[in-house]
């Protein structure tokens, strides 16, 4: 990893991957793209770069704008479908580096999907390469394939590119995993750690089955977390326990 000579704090993890959802880029509005938010998330990001010594990738959602499963129950085909949904996380992977590279990041966008016009396609050395050269990689439009998440994209982006860790963040205040939605239950419990045959057993929905089974193969610690509170990806690699890891320990 290439270290800027002014970044002297060493994080948690020297290199990351965070999944961020499509509905996270909606802010309260629900569907769309909403500006504030994107710029806040962005700041985020720009802000771990500035003050730790990170390499960052990104994965981001599209279900601000569409998901796979509305257009079945529409009648459309799913694997159509699923396709559609890929081109939605393209769109916000472009909004999201149009407003790091307004704050000074450089940035690489890198698609499963050809699209040369706008976007690279997802070369995994290229992509590392990118990262050991400062730059933020956002991975966009899931692996490329119909039937599977885009939790399950970034479980397997972050074992391919050797992300220590997989930061999934939260956008609708809940800030890890709880036994019930919290929102719904005022009796749930928040747990601090689980072990990821924790979250199959237990049926929690933290991710889908498949990524959280990639990662427990690889031994990938994932951690989710509110991103939307300021501070809390900073504070979570300075060394603070934020959020709920999930780990084979």
């Amino acid at each position: 990893m290439t270290v800027d000579s002014t970044i002297t704090a060493k994080p948690q993890w020297s290199r990351i991957l965070l999944k961020i959802s499509g509905e996270a880029f909606s802010g309260k509005t629900d569907v769309g793209i909403d500006g504030a938010t994107v710029e806040a998330i962005a700041k985020e990001i720009y802000e771990l770069r500035q003050s730790f010594a990170v390499d960052i990738a990104v994965v981001v959602g599209g279900g601000n704008i569409w998901r796979g499963e509305t257009g079945v129950a529409m009648g459309i085909d799913q694997s159509q479908a699923d396709y559609m949904g890929m081109l939605a996380t393209v769109i916000n992977a472009l909004a999201l580096q149009d407003v790091l590279e307004h704050l000074g990041q450089p940035t690489r966008v890198q698609t499963a999907i050809q699209m040369a016009q706008i976007a690279e396609p997802y070369i995994r050395r290229r992509a590392m390469r990118h990262l050991e050269k400062g730059r933020v990689v956002i991975l966009a439009a899931g692996t490329g394939n119909p039937f599977f998440t885009t939790d399950t994209a970034a479980a397997l982006r972050a074992i391919e590119i050797e992300a220590e860790v997989l930061l999934k963040g939260t956008h609708s205040g809940t800030d890890g995993i709880y036994s019930d939605d919290p929102r719904l239950n005022q009796e749930a419990t928040k747990f601090e750690q689980l072990s990821y045959i924790d979250v199959i057993n237990k049926g929690l929905r933290a991710m889908d089955t498949t990524a959280i089974t990639l990662c427990m193969e690889n031994n990938l610690p994932i951690v989710m977390f509110d991103l939307m509170t300021t501070g809390n990806s900073h504070a979570l690699l300075a060394g603070d326990k934020i959020g709920t890891l999930v780990s084979n320990d």
